[in-house]
């Protein structure tokens, strides 16, 4: 399988998945590739705020007073209250800031490109984000989870500090944490959004198009190198597929995305030592990455392989071991294999783990389990 290397994770309880996966095929028909006329944002139109915004983040943000902190609230009311911008979720909105204002939606880079051009303008200091890897839940998070390769957020500084402001509540950030980053790295994940979803809905020139912005902007961002030779692999041409996705590989040598792309992409080419080797890299690189060990566990729960769930989980913990949905996780398996006592240990870390947000939602699994024990205790 061919897949585009992931935009940025979903809000909890929207479609929760990430960019969409291209199968390695034929070539696609001349009539998908047809486009309707490009229109690209110049990137000062990106982040540019139109002047009704302005006026409304000037009346309900600027003028509530002096401090940061008082801006900074004002400014999350006005972007979701109902009085202000009353912003919705749309997993596919990768707008420029003026077409939030006109629509009222946004994704999660939309909302951070937006909330920083707000912010800014507003006196608070505030930057945009990067996060390498990610793991995001449902809200229930019996019900599964999302894996993702990179996310962005907004920082914003106070006292020379930053702290985070992410819209999903439930991501689990990898051990370097958010990264600030370039403007034009921020304007590299706009354009390559925006060609992953025009590559989603089969318009391979206007993916092109967008692609090539984004490496305009930043022609070191693996990501973009990696949907490139999807795209291309798609139109037909080979040489041209084999070279973006062997520089996407060059860039980030351990992108689960790129090293599949590519493995897969020499099978076809008959150059299976080589893909051998890349497939050996990847099994390695999965090996000591604690998020691709719990999206195994959690394939392997839901298939009924409660003793591989458990192997998966138990590598996970042992790669970072403070993540206390990982500890939720094996807890879990434990309990559906039976060890409730193994079960116990784990939801009380993860209990340890979660903090106070946390606490009641796990004091609750740790309650239903002692009354299911209590009940098997009474029919013996």
């Amino acid at each position: 399988m061919y897949r585009p290397a992931a935009r940025c994770l979903v809000m909890v309880l929207a479609a929760l998945a990430a960019a969409p996966a291209f199968a390695l095929d034929a070539p696609a028909a001349a009539s998908a590739t047809r486009s309707a006329a490009v229109v690209i944002p110049a990137p000062s139109q990106v982040s540019e705020i139109p002047p009704a915004m302005r006026e409304m983040l000037r009346t309900q943000v600027i003028s509530r007073g002096f401090s940061r902190e008082q801006r900074l609230q004002g400014l999350v009311e006005m972007i979701f209250d109902r009085h202000g911008l009353d912003l919705q979720y749309d997993a596919d909105a990768t707008l420029t800031v003026a077409e939030i204002w006109q629509q009222r939606r946004a994704n999660c880079l939309a909302f951070t490109l937006m909330f920083v051009a707000l912010a800014r303008e507003a006196g608070i200091q505030a930057r945009v984000q990067e996060v390498g890897q990610v793991v995001s839940w449902y809200q229930d998070q019996d019900q599964g989870f999302v894996y993702s390769v990179g996310h962005v957020n907004a920082g914003v500084g106070f006292g020379g500090r930053f702290a985070t402001v992410d819209l999903d509540r439930n991501v689990l950030y990898d051990r370097r944490g958010p990264q600030p980053i370039s403007a034009s790295r921020a304007l590299a994940h706009f354009y390559n959004n925006r060609g992953a979803e025009r590559m989603a809905s089969g318009d391979l020139e206007g993916a092109r198009a967008f692609f090539n912005a984004a490496l305009a902007q930043d022609n070191t961002f693996a990501a973009t190198w990696n949907n490139l030779g999807v795209l291309e692999n798609r139109s037909g041409d080979t040489a041209a597929a084999r070279r973006a996705l062997e520089m996407a590989l060059h860039l980030d040598g351990r992108q689960d995305a790129a090293l599949s792309n590519v493995s897969a992409f020499y099978r076809r080419l008959g150059m299976v030592v080589q893909a051998q080797a890349l497939e050996q890299r990847l099994r390695s690189v999965q090996r000591e990455d604690p998020f691709a060990q719990y999206m195994f566990g959690a394939q392997a729960e839901r298939a009924g392989r409660l003793d591989d769930a458990i192997r998966y989980y138990r590598q996970a913990v042992r790669l970072y071991e403070t993540a206390h949905q990982f500890h939720f996780g094996l807890a879990r398996v434990y309990f559906l294999s039976g060890q409730l006592g193994r079960a116990d240990r784990e939801l009380l870390r993860a209990q340890e783990l979660g903090g106070a947000q946390q606490q009641a939602r796990y004091q609750a699994k740790l309650d239903s389990l002692a009354r299911w024990r209590a009940q098997q205790q009474v029919r013996r």
